[in-house]
């Protein structure tokens, strides 16, 4: 920013509000003490808040520097500059520092006859100085930054501005020289310069006095000598009586480049001193001042908003220029303590939804705006309260002038009428009698779908909006109001564009003195909703009690089919020297059975089978799937396979089944009594608990995966050898599976339940299942319980 301060040695106040101050950067050499991880994070923070506030300084840059090259092409004021710039990016749906870096590689400034690396160097002249001269607050100022940003490049010394007076002699309105030379040496000007400023204005062309080294005028103070002078009329400031000098002590003529600068820079001085002629350098006075003394006599709560924009040009927040004292009741401060602060600080609702898009909208639009009503709490007379408002906003240049409408009681009390009669989905209604005349709400125009420009309809023919089928109770039911004064509540359907419509009367009468109905009072209310969710809720449960039949239906075959596929025993059975005991529980909730399954046979050549499973899913696909599993198994054991040979072509067939592709788990064993050794295997199922001499424990698996996961299976054997008195245990999961609960949990309590009741009775499972089936059971259970004669050794 150019200051006159900086060259007459005065001190520079702090900057404004809102200013990007420059990141400070630590000295070279110096060496602090070793950083913590701490140290670290912090400093990390800090770099990326440097360089958050650096690409903030330079995008504010790019934004000055383009509002500089359009103020030099066009002459147009700062103001001016910034909103075409803010109209080419949303045009080219760009952001504001994109749309300004596209400008100044594209603008063409006007030099004419400039070519090469001069002219390239006076468009970034150009535009660094109208970033600067947008800072300037007088000519005073301007006339400081003309120097510092022609010294170089044009070498100049001394800048004047100077205004002619109506008897025709130049005056200075603002003067700078590098050498810090007083502008009162320059109170009246030497007679050539202020001929030739006066030519450059009658002609409206620079004069160059810089190519006759005859004419070499004294300038100033005595023994100060410019002999290369320029004097340019600055076009349309101040009815072109404004005249600029730029006063050089080297010897030479200007060069092209710079005579074409300096055109440039007399457009960018008439933009910046048409902007002091509208904006006086006092804050109280001119518009500002106008706008403050309208605002303080104005009735009501009422504030004008300047929008505050960041570098990109987004509205961050909104600066109150003026304001009521009235507007104390509803921001909570003095009308004129409010003037120069941040609006969002006084109001923060303003930056929520919709109030802020609202806004946004009347600024790109000009369209007013006005909010729907809400309640804000303020301080009265007796106390803080709530009160209704509405707010209004409308532009004003390019400024917000922001309205608080105050609901009066009965404007309050309407508005909760309206909003009663919205929200319960109802309307009312009056007709009377006497003199034939009726009313409705909007509302019940809006629920009978018809036009308020038609007016109410008769109490009387009120029956013809409803359905042919619904017309004659309401017809009686108006009847009887009509005739006896009868209140009704009757429900009837229209049809409207929206489709068939549930509509609930509801009317009383008012009688005269002899008992006559008078008048009629009543509403109509919307039950279309409510009369639907009924019909769902009827159908729902048709569907459910068709639903519940079918699955019960199928639960009753499923249930037979099982039986007579897998039919219990009624009591033990032995089998090669074993006694074997049977257990099958069905699941208590949900209707499906399940697919749980047992084997217990004699083979051919005096060995016991025996075999439990367990298919995926219920139902008649798992009832038939345990049964395609349990005769295929029997005829392959039967016909001398191995187990794991068996349990491979069971996985083939279920992976290859086309009425199925479910899984299942299976456990089989072979017992051969001669050895007394148990040969098994299984498919993904949960282990044979074996209790010995009192003393449980699972047996160890061999590998193997369930039925129908992999086509490419492997499947071992292991073996246990059987002593009198050992009791095994075969089951399906469900025994031990509680939901929410880890297996193995299930597994230590069953070894726990087997080992207190192992002194039961043979042939009965009734004390274990009993202790391990606690509350409802969720799964089928299946128990093989075999035990070996003779007490233990």
């Amino acid at each position: 920013m150019c200051d006159a301060r900086r060259v007459t040695g005065e001190s520079v106040p702090p900057a404004e509000p809102g200013a990007v101050p420059e990141a400070a950067a630590p000295a070279e050499g110096v060496a602090g003490p070793p950083r913590t991880e701490a140290g670290h994070a912090e400093a990390d923070r800090r770099q990326a808040e440097a360089d958050r506030r650096h690409e903030a300084a330079d995008a504010a840059a790019v934004v000055e520097r383009a509002k500089g090259a359009l103020m030099a092409l066009t002459g147009c004021s700062p103001e001016a500059a910034h909103e075409d710039l803010l109209r080419r990016a949303k045009a080219a749906r760009r952001t504001l520092v994109e749309e300004c870096r596209i400008t100044l590689g594209t603008l063409v400034p006007p030099l004419s006859h400039a070519t090469g690396a001069g002219e390239a160097d006076g468009v970034a002249v150009l535009a660094e100085l109208g970033r600067a001269l947008a800072q300037a607050e007088s000519p005073q100022e301007l006339a400081v930054c003309l120097l510092e940003h022609l010294a170089a490049p044009v070498g100049a010394d001394a800048v004047m501005l100077c205004r002619r007076q109506p008897a025709g002699a130049p005056v200075p309105i603002g003067y700078a020289a590098t050498d810090g030379a007083p502008a009162e040496r320059w109170r009246h000007m030497p007679a050539e310069d202020g001929g030739a400023a006066v030519d450059a204005l009658v002609a409206g062309e620079p004069r160059w006095l810089d190519d006759d080294a005859a004419v070499r005028p004294r300038v100033g103070h005595p023994g100060e000598r410019r002999p290369s002078r320029a004097w340019l009329p600055v076009p349309g400031a101040d009815h072109g009586d404004v005249a600029l000098g730029v006063l050089r002590t080297r010897e030479g003529p200007f060069a092209p480049h710079a005579r074409e600068l300096l055109r440039g820079v007399s457009w960018l001085c008439a933009a910046r001193l048409r902007d002091f002629g509208r904006r006086p350098e006092q804050p109280q006075a001119g518009a500002r001042a106008a706008a403050r003394a309208l605002f303080e006599a104005l009735p009501g709560a009422a504030l004008l908003l300047t929008p505050v924009r960041s570098p990109a040009g987004d509205v961050e927040d909104y600066r109150v220029d003026a304001a009521t004292a009235q507007a104390a009741g509803v921001l909570g401060g003095a009308g004129q303590d409010l003037v120069g602060r941040r609006f969002l600080e006084c109001w923060p609702a303003a930056a929520e939804e919709p109030l802020k898009r609202g806004w946004l909208s009347v600024l790109e639009t000009g369209e007013p705006y006005e909010s729907e009503p809400f309640a804000q709490q303020e301080a009265g007379a007796c106390g803080p309260g709530l009160s209704t408002y509405s707010v209004r906003a409308a532009r004003l240049g390019d400024a917000l002038v922001v309205t608080w409408l105050r609901y009066a009681t009965s404007d309050r009390q309407q508005q909760r009428l309206a909003d009663l009669q919205r929200l319960g989905r109802l309307g009312w209604a009056t007709w009377n009698l006497v003199t034939d005349e009726a009313a409705w709400s909007p509302q019940v125009y809006l629920l009978c779908d018809r036009d308020p420009g038609l007016g109410p309809v008769p109490l009387a023919e009120l029956p013809g909006l409803a359905l042919p089928e619904d017309a004659p109770a309401l017809g009686r039911a108006v009847r009887a109001l009509l005739a006896g004064g009868t209140s009704c509540d009757v429900p009837f359907r229209i049809r409207t564009t929206a489709g068939v419509r549930h509509l609930r009367a509801v009317a009383e009468a008012v009688p005269d003195a002899t008992g006559a109905p008078a008048e009629v009072h009543g509403f109509v209310q919307d039950l279309t909703a409510q009369r639907s969710a009924e019909l769902a809720l009827v159908e729902s449960e048709r569907t459910m009690l068709a639903q519940d039949g079918i699955l019960r239906a199928e639960r009753t075959l499923a249930g037979r089919l099982q039986h007579a596929l897998l039919p219990l025993p009624r009591r033990p059975v032995r089998l090669a020297g074993l006694q074997v005991d049977v257990a099958y529980l069905p699941a208590e909730s949900g209707t499906h059975v399940g697919g749980d399954w047992f084997s217990a046979i004699e083979l051919p050549d005096g060995d016991a089978l025996f075999v439990v499973g367990d298919v995926a899913g219920h139902g008649i696909d798992a009832v038939a799937t345990m049964a395609q599993l349990r005769f295929t198994a029997k005829g392959m054991l039967f016909t001398g396979s191995s187990l794991t040979g068996a349990l491979a072509r069971l996985n083939t067939l279920l992976l290859h089944s086309r009425d199925t592709k479910g899984t299942a788990t299976l456990v089989l064993g072979r017992y051969r009594p001669a050895e007394r050794r148990l040969v098994w295997a299984q498919a993904g199922h949960l282990p044979p608990l074996l209790l010995r001499r009192g003393e449980p424990r699972y047996l160890r698996r061999p590998p193997g995966v369930l039925l129908g996961a992999t086509e490419s299976p492997v499947f071992e054997e292991a073996e246990c050898l059987l002593e009198p008195g050992d009791r095994l245990l075969f089951y399906t999961d469900g025994l031990v599976e509680r939901p929410g609960e880890d297996i193995n949990r299930g597994l230590e309590r069953l070894a726990r339940t087997a080992r207190a009741h192992h002194a039961g009775a043979p042939g009965s499972l009734v004390p274990l299942l009993t202790a391990m089936l606690e509350g409802e059971r969720r799964d089928d259970v299946c128990v093989l319980d075999i035990r070996a004669p003779g007490e233990p050794a």
